[in-house]
């Protein structure tokens, strides 16, 4: 009897040793869990204008698209969470806050309304050693723009590159929009000119997750 006592201490003891190890081993991990950091791009701090061009002069036109949606995607440093972020554009938001407000019609009727697949703009953003870019899908082509990428230490990002229309099959696109606007296109010398680079900026915002 004494035996099945002693014997029954010692197995009351090695159980109470087990969950004591169990507990230290939690406490443990709590610590470096509460450090991990992620980041994700906030959508409501994002704006993504871009600038384009007329007259032989090449005079700017800007704009901004009003509505740009990301997917959800977190990641351990801001080139994590950048890296494979999908998004995408409705051509419907475009805006230049045109005083006889004429121009964004025509630019979504006679510009968007010329290509193959009109409602969004879709793209993925790349980050492959040191370098950004963002593959684009416009008028059924998806071509890489290569990005120029700042982020401060208030964790504000700044993207910018210059799209050349002819990488995405977009010339006859263009040459639609400048046949409406072919008055409003000529400079000094008289000639209608609508150029086929234009520079994008995006801005955003990476908070901690």
């Amino acid at each position: 009897m004494k035996k099945i006592s002693i014997l029954l201490f010692v197995l009351a003891i090695s159980l109470a040793a087990c969950k004591n190890e169990k507990k230290e081993s939690k406490t443990e991990a709590t610590p470096e869990a509460a450090t991990a950091v992620k980041y994700v791009v906030k959508p409501q701090g994002t704006s993504v204008k871009w600038t384009a061009y007329k007259t032989t002069e090449k005079l700017p036109v800007g704009g901004e698209f009003k509505i740009l949606k990301f997917e959800n995607k977190t990641g351990a440093t801001p080139e994590e969470a950048l890296n494979n972020l999908s998004f995408s554009i409705p051509v419907s938001s475009v805006f230049t806050n045109d005083a006889t407000n004429t121009r964004d019609a025509k630019i979504r009727a006679s510009f968007f309304g010329a290509m193959l697949d009109t409602e969004f703009l879709k793209g993925t953003i790349k980050y492959n050693n040191g370098s950004y870019s963002a593959a684009i899908t416009m008028n059924g082509v998806t071509s890489d723009l290569p990005l120029d990428v700042k982020i401060t230490e208030e964790r504000r990002v700044v993207m910018t590159g210059v799209m050349n229309l002819k990488d995405w099959n977009a010339l006859g696109a263009l040459e639609s929009l400048n046949k409406v606007c072919f008055d409003l296109h000529k400079g000094s010398d008289g000639v209608s000119k609508t150029w086929e680079d234009v520079a994008i900026e995006v801005k955003t915002f990476l908070r901690e997750n």
